[in-house]
């Protein structure tokens, strides 16, 4: 009962103190890729711990009832259980009942986050293939021959937007207003953002964040993670366009996106060259930041993430032993 117990106040501290440090840390999105690998870091240990702590407790209530029966009754009255309470039939009755109910609990958990995992890829696949059906393919939006890898469709819209679709293939629609406030450099850089997305398979992880926290809203890991893990992903798409066109050219572009209507977002759930916030883009684009400032962002949150990962191997070990 105690390892279960020491695992589980450790994920309660992380799901419910980490998130503050770490939101301090990577909101100034300098470095982007590792802001992203802290917050996932900290979100797979808080789910590995909640997978060992149920373990124990299903270990220590196989092995021997009688005795997981005595340690819970111990634990809840501070050691002054007499044998006449936990050996008394209520008392096992009421444990097994509660443990049962707890297995529910998560199994309806878990299944509630398969449905919302499912019904966003059955949307996606039929969004992409409405897209398809309706959009069109030109060499001035590839670049390349039609057809080619993350092709491009144009829809018929007078709001501008560019968002990527995931899918087999993956898909990056954009509307003909945006095409027709975009030059051919910014049109570029804006693809390269949309492709940056899709090679480092952003939509994953957004997918997994978001039903995380529509199943357990109330951590607030998951539930600061999921907009922290959207606007990172975007900074980190912004990087690699960046490279590829250049910052001003890309800040031409997400400027002449974002003031060309009110609304320009993608539906939810893609990626879109206008999502998370663009005024927080936008001064990173315009006033890169130093180089010391990053490595230091950088070192730091790397620190954190390692520390994070060791001290939960390190816990669930001692657990186990």
């Amino acid at each position: 009962m105690r390892p279960a117990l020491l695992v589980l106040c450790y994920a309660l501290a992380v799901a419910w103190v980490l998130p503050l440090p770490l939101r301090r840390l990577s909101e100034p999105g300098l470095s982007p890729r590792l802001g992203l690998a802290a917050w996932l870091t900290a979100t797979v240990s808080v789910l590995a711990c909640a997978m060992a702590v149920m373990g124990l407790l299903a270990r220590a209530a196989v092995a021997g009832w009688p005795a997981f029966a005595r340690t819970v009754c111990e634990s809840v009255s501070a050691g002054t259980c007499p044998p006449a309470v936990y050996r008394s039939v209520a008392y096992e009755l009421g444990l097994a009942g509660a443990t049962f109910a707890g297995g529910i609990v998560l199994i309806v958990l878990g299944c509630r986050c398969g449905r919302s995992l499912r019904r966003a890829s059955i949307r996606t696949r039929a969004h992409a293939e409405a897209v398809r059906i309706t959009g069109r393919i030109t060499g001035r939006i590839t670049g390349r021959p039609a057809g080619g890898e993350n092709p491009a469709f144009v829809l018929d819209a007078t709001r501008p937007a560019v968002y990527c679709v995931p899918g087999r293939p993956p898909t990056i629609v954009l509307t003909t207003a945006a095409l027709a406030i975009l030059d051919p450099p910014q049109l570029a850089a804006v693809l390269a953002h949309e492709r940056a997305h899709l090679a480092s398979r952003h939509h994953v992880l957004l997918a997994v964040t978001r039903s995380l926290a529509a199943v357990a809203p109330a951590v607030p890991l998951f539930a600061r993670g999921t907009a922290e893990v959207a606007r990172l992903a975007e900074m980190r798409a912004d990087d690699v366009a960046a490279r590829r066109g250049g910052r001003r050219t890309l800040l031409a572009a997400l400027l002449a996106m974002s003031s060309s209507g009110a609304a320009t977002q993608a539906p939810a759930p893609w990626l879109a060259a206008t999502g998370g916030v663009v005024a927080a883009r936008a001064r990173r684009l315009a006033d890169p930041p130093a180089h010391t400032r990053r490595v230091r962002h950088g070192l730091a949150l790397a620190a954190l993430a390692l520390a994070v990962a060791a001290a939960s191997v390190l816990v669930i070990a001692c657990s186990l032993v």
